[in-house]
């Protein structure tokens, strides 16, 4: 089958299977992710000592400043609904390496707490990739402009 017919599929279900709710879930993940961006950026040294105490203590500086834009950035994108797929993506390797490689050896802040919450937002990331910005987003703006933008 073709690529692009397939997404085009999962994207035109996800949309007509869409409830208001979960656009409200999305703008918070987005809020959430960016308060952890300004919280990464106000604390760096923390960041860096995680950092070294992982799995990969070779990371460099600029995978910290990565892991701090990206948050930022994509934390917008995703609470707006712009590009949201796109900046989903942008921020599955952070969360992957959190869940994976970080939090096992020791939680961020506290014991479990960090760990959870990363799972948490990874599994919403996976969500929110396959059933994409929903209703009240940017993206159904650009994409259906002419039409009621609850509808």
């Amino acid at each position: 089958m073709n690529l692009a017919q397939d997404m085009y599929r999962v994207e035109r279900w996800a949309d007509t299977h869409h409830p208001l709710w979960l656009d409200f879930l999305r703008m918070g993940l987005g809020v959430f992710l960016m308060v952890k961006g300004f919280m990464f950026i106000q604390d760096t040294e923390a960041l860096f000592r995680i950092m070294q105490k992982s799995q990969f203590p070779w990371i460099s500086i600029g995978l910290a400043h990565y892991v701090a834009f990206a948050h930022l950035v994509g934390g917008l994108l995703i609470a707006m609904g712009l590009v949201t797929r796109v900046a989903i993506l942008f921020q599955l390797p952070i969360l992957i390496g959190a869940v994976f490689f970080i939090n096992p050896n020791r939680g961020f802040y506290s014991e479990n707490t960090e760990l959870w919450s990363s799972i948490i937002v990874l599994l919403l990331l996976i969500f929110f990739l396959i059933f994409g910005s929903g209703r009240l987003s940017i993206d159904r703006l650009i994409r259906k402009p002419d039409k009621d933008w609850l509808y």
